[in-house]
């Protein structure tokens, strides 16, 4: 399987914030998500473009 990783920009990262919590996001690399550790969520990164939509955010197990 090819997985391609996506490059986000720095400064869009410092502008996004979750849509649920309104809380700071943290990039995850290996998974090429966007993580709100508040809100439990992960936000998925296609094409280089952040899905900010909570529809489309995948639970965060513990």
């Amino acid at each position: 399987m090819d997985i391609t990783v996506s490059k986000v920009d720095p400064k869009l990262l410092e502008l996004l914030v979750c849509p649920l919590t309104k809380g700071r996001l943290s990039y995850d690399r290996e998974k090429n998500e966007l993580i709100s550790e508040k809100g439990r969520l992960a936000y998925p990164i296609r094409d280089g473009i952040p899905i900010m939509l909570i529809s489309e955010a995948r639970r965060i197990e513990d």
